[in-house]
């Protein structure tokens, strides 16, 4: 497969990253000369400087005989150019594009991205899908992660082991034993700064980070047995009323009801723009790191902070300060992947990283045919992956323990005639079932080839 990336920032370096470990294709196209030499330098694509929208850099990028194009630049008017010079001069089947500014997703405009207009096949907007990511983190409190697959029937949950679990030292093997009605396979676990796929008789230690695919109707129980019993928060402080904080105040109002937020922004003139936006939310122009205003939205009595400004190191201090006062969560949004080993000691409960999300949702729509989702775990370690098991497949009718399945690949979930089916040695797999693994970056081509899904762009 033929990919180009226009855009060489964290999302298109890690796209190029990941796209082509998995033998693609991929040139990578930015104006920067310095992005373009760091990808050279670190990967084995293609790249040279150049404006994404130029005829005669999509040309010389061979867009004539790419299958796709993914356009993540900073400017939107750059990312909607190049789909549609890919489109109209080159006949490019897959655009992709981060689009940031929300007036061009206004529903009176929704003619503008048709095919007979702006042809872009597929709109990323970071923004909105951090808003998202978070308020699913909200919903369970205690796990810094949370999934929904197969139309919600199965969650993806991330959860940290603390001094007081009640499985540490226990061999994952007897999880069954001890808990048998309880539907969870563990996954993944990330120890020490290091993903690993765990065998039956590895052992949870305190500080891991663990990785489990439960049935939605046991996730409560399934937390409790990892020592995650915490409360939903009612009382929420969003620091940050920008296009992140402002989403996630819509969605607060609109779908988590009874909770009480209260955004804080810097600045006087978005900080009316959005208390204009939103009916129920109190937005207060203030310094997030003044304790004043900290006080003044009730820090004390709040039971999460959501910290989604511009700026990492103004979301870690106004987290810190939030939790010094009383608060008892804190969300903290960090684009700089350097500071994640200080993260968990400093007392921040959930990191959110705008590029994984932005990655994972990019990485839906790459992956198609019967791959229902997908979302990459780690710092691309791996994904966790939602297919369908075809006639063609392999694995028809085959127990798991016969299925051959590549090294690095754990099956989390199977759905079955509406029946969550958690996976065990003597389960056989049928035609049409729906199922949840995550699978280590080495294996995804061979995930692909097994479950003969006949990806359209692979």
């Amino acid at each position: 497969m033929k990919i180009i990336v226009s855009g060489a920032g964290q999302v298109g370096f890690h796209i190029a990253q990941q796209l082509s470990a998995e033998q693609n294709d991929v040139v990578v196209i930015d104006q920067s000369p310095e992005l373009i030499r760091r990808v050279g330098d670190s990967l084995d694509v293609q790249a040279f400087v150049g404006f994404g929208s130029h005829p005669d850099v999509l040309e010389r990028a061979g867009a004539a005989n790419a299958d796709m194009i993914i356009a993540v630049t900073y400017a939107d008017e750059v990312n909607m150019i190049a789909c549609q010079v890919a489109h109209s001069l080159f006949k490019v089947p897959m655009k992709i594009a981060r689009v940031r500014d929300q007036s061009y997703r206004d529903p009176i405009w929704a003619d503008l991205f048709s095919r007979d207009n702006m042809p872009i096949d597929v709109i990323i907007s970071p923004e909105m899908e951090v808003a998202k990511a978070i308020s699913r983190r909200l919903q369970i409190p205690g796990a810094f992660e949370s999934i929904s697959l197969v139309d919600g029937m199965v969650k993806m949950m991330g959860v940290r082991c603390n001094a007081d679990c009640p499985v540490i030292n226990t061999p994952l093997r007897q999880l069954t034993g001890l808990f048998p009605d309880l539907n969870i396979v563990v996954v993944a676990i990330s120890r020490d700064g290091a993903g690993q796929v765990p065998s039956a008789d590895d052992q949870l230690l305190e500080g891991d980070d663990v990785y489990f695919v439960a049935d939605t109707e046991h996730v409560a129980r399934a937390m409790a047995v990892f020592g995650h019993e915490e409360r939903i928060a009612r009382r929420v402080i969003i620091a940050g009323g920008g296009h992140i904080g402002a989403f996630l105040g819509e969605i607060i109002e609109s779908e988590h009801k009874g909770v009480s937020a209260r955004i804080i922004e810097t600045d006087t003139d978005r900080a009316h723009q959005v208390a204009d936006t939103l009916e129920g939310i109190v937005v207060i122009n203030g310094d997030v790191i003044d304790p004043e205003i900290l006080d003044e939205v009730g820090v004390e009595e709040s039971e999460a902070i959501i910290a989604v400004t511009n700026d990492d190191e103004t979301n870690i201090l106004a987290s810190l300060l939030a939790k010094r006062f009383g608060t008892e969560r804190a969300i903290t949004l960090i684009n700089n992947t350097t500071y994640s080993p200080l993260i968990t000691s400093l007392g921040i409960d959930v990191v959110v990283s705008p590029r994984a999300i932005t990655v994972s949702t990019i990485l839906q729509h790459v992956r198609r045919g019967r791959i229902k989702a997908v979302h990459s775990l780690l710092d691309g370690f791996g994904e966790v992956i939602e297919t369908e098991i075809l006639e063609t497949s392999g694995l028809t009718g085959k127990r798991i323990d016969e299925a051959d399945l590549p090294v690095g690949v754990l099956l989390g979930g199977i759905v079955r005639n509406g029946q969550v089916i958690i996976p065990r040695a003597s389960t056989v797999l049928r035609v049409h079932d729906r199922v949840v693994l995550f699978a280590e970056a080495k294996s995804i081509k061979a995930i692909e080839n097994l479950f003969s899904v006949r990806l359209e762009f692979f």
